[in-house]
């Protein structure tokens, strides 16, 4: 039991295990972030299953999704806190355990209500993991490698995603429904193991009150915003339900406003606001996420419902990109040790833009080698974006910013990404209603859902070029 006591110091694990220290506690945090992702990625093959079991509609059984999305985006908001109260190692084992218990409770859950509390407690555990990475790397690397640093860390959990739908789909096969949860245990009980012995103690507590009114106002605010645009698909834009989320939105969002100048420590400081780069560099992630999950959902459905592939013709066609994006991470991770991360980021996102450019204008009259080339397009942007896009938003950051920045940042792109997917849907079924369900009508309202990706991306290169471009992050102290 003495292994379980508080973990030495940073500087005498640094002194014990040398430069390749901060590889490995980079390599301990991707675990566990890899853990939570699979728990975000893996769980949509089981829908139908979970329908047939509980005698569900979709509609019903998308809580378990729906659930998942907004406790992870919730989850985000206390990090910063909770590490400075807690410390990285407390925090990371504490998460670690939250969400390896409730995936086991998911797998023996006997009722649908008891599935759902599972997936929102894997929620908040996963959205307290993800700003945590790219928090360490700022804090750990110099300047010059934090590029190639960031390309190993989102790597691996770019790569999740691509695995984890076949993965899961094995596992379901064979196991069943429940076998789902337990896909991302594995690497979270390695993952707190690896940290048990290998993380260090905290170098100082901050002892400051945590601001529950706040994250009771941003809670609010992000529960109704995703509430809203959900219910643009079952309710309508005009209907007094969509209408009435909205107004809450934006209310929850106004009196946050009125706390955080009053309070002298919010959750999420205002000020970090004022500086330019940081709150281009935000929008960009929420852009960022809004086309990334959005079009993850769009491509594969464009194929099937209105190109009829099958789905194995649909998943052959989008493999290559999935290589060019695997191939390009650490490619651009060099690159940003080498060049303006923000130029990265803007010839990136001008790529990923370019590649819904190239489907809106060709619409049902795309080929099948058209399309595999404006997906790798795509995703070789995407890579480019990916490692570049943090260094160039939080370099900049005093080190005492880092932690809320971290985790706005992270907020702002799941945020982006859960209203990606509904407004893309909502967006898509609306534009069929005007012009059909089958060709050539089908075919404009994709190509219109396309150009309205392209859209987003565009004003994301135009938040990006308000970045700053020279300088780097001032050391820790």
């Amino acid at each position: 039991m003495r292994r379980l006591r508080p973990a030495t110091s940073f500087d005498t694990l640094s002194q014990r295990y040398g430069e390749r220290y901060k590889w490995m506690v980079l390599f301990i945090l991707a675990l566990g972030t890899v853990a939570g992702v699979l728990c975000t990625s893996s769980f949509n093959v089981a829908v139908p299953a979970l329908s047939r079991h509980f005698r569900l509609g979709q509609d019903q059984v998308q809580w378990a999704m729906t659930g998942f999305l907004a406790a992870m985006t919730v989850g985000m908001l206390p990090t910063s806190w909770l590490l400075d109260r807690l410390g990285f190692r407390i925090v990371f084992l504490l998460s670690l355990a939250v969400l390896t218990l409730a995936s086991v409770g998911g797998y023996f859950a006997p009722s649908f209500t008891l599935v759902v509390a599972a997936r929102i407690l894997q929620g908040l555990a996963a959205g307290v993991l993800q700003p945590m990475g790219a928090l360490a790397l700022m804090r750990l690397f110099p300047p010059e490698i934090q590029g190639r640093a960031s390309g190993i860390l989102i790597f691996s959990i770019a790569l999740t995603p691509a695995i984890a739908p076949s993965l899961g789909g094995a596992l379901l096969d064979r196991f069943g429904w429940e076998s789902i949860f337990l896909l991302g245990t594995p690497f979270a009980v390695i993952a707190a193991l690896c940290a048990i012995y290998l993380l260090p103690a905290p170098r100082e507590i901050k002892r400051k009150p945590f601001d529950w009114l706040g994250l009771g106002w941003l809670t609010l605010g992000a529960i109704a915003l995703i509430e809203s645009v959900s219910s643009l698909q079952h309710s309508g834009l005009a209907s007094p339900w969509t209408m009435g989320q909205f107004a809450l939105a934006f209310v929850a969002s106004a009196l946050y406003y009125r706390h955080a100048r009053q309070r002298s420590d919010p959750l999420i400081n205002l000020d970090l606001f004022r500086q330019r780069t940081f709150a281009m560099g935000t929008l960009v992630s929420f852009a960022y996420g809004f086309g990334l999950y959005a079009s993850t959902y769009l491509i594969p459905v464009f194929l099937q419902n209105a190109l009829s592939f099958k789905a194995g013709a649909a998943g052959m066609a989008l493999l290559p990109s999935g290589i060019a994006l695997v191939v390009m991470l650490p490619l651009a991770g060099r690159m940003a040790d080498h060049y303006s991360p923000k130029w990265i980021t803007l010839i990136g996102l001008v790529a990923f833009g370019a590649s819904f450019l190239i489907f809106s204008i060709r619409g049902g009259a795309i080929q099948y080698a058209e399309i595999i080339a404006a997906t790798i397009i795509g995703r070789i942007g995407l890579g480019m974006i990916l490692p570049a896009l943090n260094l160039a938003t939080l370099r900049h950051m005093e080190p005492h910013q880092l932690g809320q920045s971290s985790v706005v940042t992270s907020y702002a792109r799941q945020l982006g990404g859960v209203m990606g997917v509904a407004v893309l849907a909502v967006f898509v079924e609306w534009r069929e209603t005007v012009y059909g369900t089958v060709p050539p009508g089908i075919y404009s309202a994709y190509s219109q859902g396309f150009l309205l990706l392209t859209a987003v991306f565009s004003l994301a290169v135009l938040a990006a070029c308000f970045m700053r471009t020279e300088g780097s992050r001032p050391s820790p102290k």
